[in-house]
């Protein structure tokens, strides 16, 4: 089932308004097949946290709020450092609402990821061997509706190679 034309895996997740972590499981065993030993290659990946309608997500006056989100290969209780071995990619958003524009619509004045840039491409791909990764996310209370996190996966299937196998083996438990 090996193939070199890319195809795309998108998933969201409302990771609310609570502080509380949610998970979704996102079954990728339809690819990768331990017996005949296919893998999955993750590419790229796109991000975005909307409203419930894709469009911008709005915050409370005068506070910040935090929204972040993680990919990983293993289900999880919380979020989890980019340094467990799980993980295939995390991203975090601050908005702040200082200093509103007149029209009053909450949108935020400043939204910033550069704590976690939410990766979106690997020279090389991201090698997957599990049947099921795990989108999992949280988002505090100061923002005035849920949060939802989106993904866009690039992804080919391919054989799992000897050096392909070393390379999940270091990257991943």
């Amino acid at each position: 089932m090996a193939s070199k034309d890319s195809f795309f895996i998108r998933e969201t997740i409302n990771i609310g308004k609570t502080s509380t972590f949610v998970e979704e499981q996102i079954d990728i065993g339809f690819m990768v097949d331990a017996l005949n030993e296919t893998v999955l290659r993750v590419h790229n990946m796109a991000v975005a946290y909307t409203d419930s309608n894709g469009t911008t997500i709005h915050i409370d006056d005068d506070t910040s709020a935090a929204a972040q989100f993680q990919l990983t290969t293993q289900s999880q209780d919380s979020m989890v450092m980019l340094s467990d071995k799980s993980v295939v990619a995390s991203g975090n958003l601050i908005g702040s609402g200082d200093g509103f524009a007149a029209i009053g619509d909450h949108i935020p004045t400043y939204l910033h990821n550069d704590f976690d840039l939410s990766p979106q491409h690997w020279t090389n791909g991201y090698l997957v061997g599990v049947e099921a990764i795990y989108l999992g996310g949280e988002a505090s209370t100061d923002w005035t509706e849920e949060v939802y996190v989106s993904v866009c996966l690039e992804c080919t299937a391919e054989k799992l190679t000897k050096g392909a196998a070393m390379a999940l083996a270091l990257s991943q438990q």
